[in-house]
């Protein structure tokens, strides 16, 4: 189909395997494995932890890392949390009489490290090679380094600047600073970026599961993994984190294990579509869809203001649910049964008002009485306006193989955070900053619980086959940018790379996840390609409009992977926006 759509780098395509990520050298690594003859989870992973070695503004082996996969052999479609808990000393009460009522940037903000455990798990269970064999590209990346591009240089400026945002002076911690800024200020464009302690940490798994080869590649990846939860590992990431005044302990990492389940899943149009579950946000983008679905976007036109302005709504509508339903189930009792049902999506459709926008985030619908439970519609008071950043860290990486399996996951957890632990190398994940200190918000601190995660990796199927996974960085822009691909390639029939290269446009009319939880409501972000009359006409609607870059990497860095289920062929896109880049053959 004919988009008029200009694009800056060509489709991959190849018959074979094909990845895409959020960093060429993470992608390098991936396509590697996949050579090799790694599966589509073996190559995966290794992409996974490379982008930990060269987005350590991003992500972290210590942070978090949820993943959705599948695989062809057994038929299964499975969700791998890859997010910490809360030690079992937090609570709201530590907060206010220990923190001031605040949540400061650091170790307080510590949660379970899950990135390890998720790699780990998922190479065990879905994989077919070593930890050894895929930690090598990243361990050799650590060890031999390599020139930081002008990205990293331009986060690590902002990293070490406590006005740019609302994370910490990266350089105030002497851990981090020695690596990133070993002369008081940011390593400059080119400069070679070594990470020993990072590099000495793989090498120390891989030594523990060579002692227990004997035993079997699972058992010996599960050595691996226990000696980082159980073991020397666990032991410096305490010490380390009681040092600095967190409250990490080693029955918290005993205790702790990432959860292996059936993922959320909804339809557009005959397609499945599979997210993580309401611990993180990625049933938004079901939501979303599932409400346009009762919608005609195609005779709207593409980025028309009729389509703009309808997407914006029923997004804001799904973030409304999010923020007043998705948390925690072990801790919280999220109705996700009726949040994707397709009567409730019909329901939430008809609160789109074609002539108006909602002024700020909509009331929540009630997804009790469309999963048979009565009406129930949360009193969670609706927030006041709140001013800060909106932070926008994490990556991507997908994979899919020749035998038609699929991995997709979004690594996240940068040193902008968190100090980098003694010895380790890596960021102990900071995510608590995605939980609330209101006791009445159903993702409010409590010892053992899991704060709701943006990072959301996504995975599209047709009759049980592997069509897209795909995903992006960029906290509460995640899902928003998902779904406009996500309707770019079905919608309006694009090649992948079109439909992420595509202007898009933004919604913040929530609270944002991140703490202070910024609220801006009616708030539109629109990239400065998207016609100045269309923007007029969206501001004409009520929509408080403000342009951004024509290429800004705060509407995340797109990845995506189609197959061709008729002709066996595979297409790949990745986003200028950022440094991501795709290969395959």
């Amino acid at each position: 189909m004919a988009t008029g759509i200009a694009t800056y780098r060509p489709l991959i395509t190849g018959a074979t395997h094909m990845v895409s990520t959020g960093h060429y050298l993470a992608t390098s690594a991936g396509f590697r494995i996949l050579e090799q003859g790694g599966n589509a989870t073996d190559a995966g992973v290794a992409s996974g932890i490379a982008l930990n070695v060269v987005l350590p503004q991003y992500t972290s082996f210590g942070g978090v890392a949820p993943i959705v996969l599948h695989d062809a052999h057994r038929g299964e479609t499975m969700q791998i949390s890859g997010l910490g808990r809360w030690p079992r000393e937090a609570s709201i009460d530590y907060f206010m009489n220990h923190a001031g009522a605040d949540m400061p940037p650091g170790v307080l903000r510590t949660v379970t490290p899950a990135a390890a455990d998720a790699w780990l798990t998922a190479l065990k269970l879905y994989g077919t090679m070593s930890f050894e064999q895929v930690v090598t590209p990243a361990l050799e990346l650590a060890e031999g380094g390599f020139p930081i591009p002008l990205t990293l240089h331009r986060a690590l400026v902002r990293a070490g600047d406590p006005l740019a945002h609302d994370e910490g002076d990266s350089r105030h911690w002497r851990t981090t600073s020695s690596v990133f800024y070993p002369d008081g200020n940011a390593l400059q464009p080119g400069d070679v970026l070594v990470q020993p302690d990072l590099a000495r940490t793989f090498r120390r798994l891989v030594e523990i599961e060579g002692a227990h080869a004997r035993e079997g590649r699972e058992e010996a990846i599960q050595a691996a993994r226990d000696f980082f939860y159980l073991g020397d590992v666990a032991r410096e990431i305490v010490d380390f984190c009681r040092e600095q005044g967190g409250l990490l302990s080693m029955e918290d990492l005993a205790g702790f294990s990432v959860e292996v389940q059936p993922p959320a899943a909804g339809s557009y149009k005959g397609i499945d579509v599979f997210t993580c579950g309401p611990w993180c946000q990625g049933p938004v983008s079901i939501q979303t869809l599932q409400i346009l679905e009762n919608v005609d976007l195609r005779t709207m036109g593409h980025n028309s203001p009729d389509y703009l302005h309808t997407v914006i709504e029923a997004l804001k509508l799904a973030f409304s649910d999010r923020h007043h339903y998705y948390g925690d189930p072990d801790f919280v009792d999220v109705p996700l049964e009726g949040l994707l049902s397709k009567s409730f999506a019909r329901d939430r459709a008809g609160y789109i008002d074609q002539s108006i926008a909602h002024s700020g985030m909509p009331n929540p619908g009630d997804p009790w009485v469309h999963q048979g439970n009565g009406a129930n519609i949360s009193n969670l008071a609706h927030p006041e306006p709140v001013g800060g950043p909106i932070p926008a860290d994490t990556s991507y990486a997908c994979v899919v193989d020749r035998w038609g399996n699929a991995f997709s996951a979004t690594p996240s957890d940068g040193i902008g955070g968190g100090p980098i632990a003694e010895g380790l190398g890596f960021v102990i994940s900071p995510r608590g900053s995605q939980s609330w200190l209101d006791p009445d918000h159903p993702c409010a601190v409590a010892p053992g619980k899991r704060p709701r995660l943006t990072p959301n990796p996504g995975l599209a199927m047709k009759g049980g086959r592997v069509w897209m996974p795909f995903g992006t960085p960029g906290g509460d822009v995640q899902c928003q940018s998902m779904v406009q691909l996500f309707l770019n390639v079905a919608e309006f029939g694009m090649d992948v790379q079109t439909a992420i290269e595509a202007p898009r446009v933004s919604t913040w009319s929530f609270p944002n996840s991140f703490h202070p939880h910024a609220y801006h409501p009616g708030l539109v972000g629109v990239e400065g390609r998207i016609p100045a009359e269309t923007t007029a006409e969206l501001g004409r609607r009520g929509h408080r409009t403000e342009i951004w870059d024509e290429w800004t990497g705060r509407m995340g860095c797109l990845c995506a992977i189609e197959v061709d289920l008729e002709r066996g062929g595979l297409s790949a896109g990745s986003d200028p926006r950022r440094d991501g880049y795709a290969m395959g053959r």
